[in-house]
């Protein structure tokens, strides 16, 4: 064998235990991955969604029990787990939109450089970590 056939690196598989821990993934990477998680916990959670919006416009009756469901509980589902599956939603809904418009500029005016995109991902990060901060506030009565 040459010298340089015995001197080329060997890539070998990252070991999920030991390299993904330390890995620092960008800002981009993390609005990309949150995009897929909101949207799947929005797809997953759908047929809440659609029971929500059914008891809150079916009734007056229904309206008050689904209001009564984030106040008191639903069964065994305490009222503060309900106002987190919502807070949960909101969250997923707030960064999907956001990170959609985010993709849909980018698409539209061509503004593919590392610099937009490293701060255009914290600017979605915190409009949708923000937004949901103040309507979890809302939610939860501090204001």
């Amino acid at each position: 064998m040459t010298e340089l056939a015995r001197k080329r690196p060997e890539f070998r598989n990252i070991n999920a235990l030991k390299d993904l821990p330390s890995y620092r993934l960008p800002a981009a990477g993390i609005v990309s991955i949150l995009h897929r998680i909101s949207g799947f916990l929005m797809f997953a959670l759908l047929p809440l969604i659609i029971w929500m919006f059914d008891s809150s416009i079916t009734s007056e009756i229904s309206f008050a029990k689904l209001s009564a469901a984030f106040n008191v509980g639903l069964g065994f589902v305490p009222g503060w787990f309900m106002k987190l599956v919502a807070l949960a939603l909101i969250w997923a809904y707030l960064h999907h939109f956001i990170a959609g418009l985010r993709h849909l500029y980018m698409d539209v005016c061509h503004a593919v450089t590392k610099e937009f995109g490293k701060s255009s991902a914290i600017v979605t990060l915190v409009l949708s970590i923000g937004l949901t901060a103040v309507l979890g506030a809302k939610m939860f009565g501090l204001y």
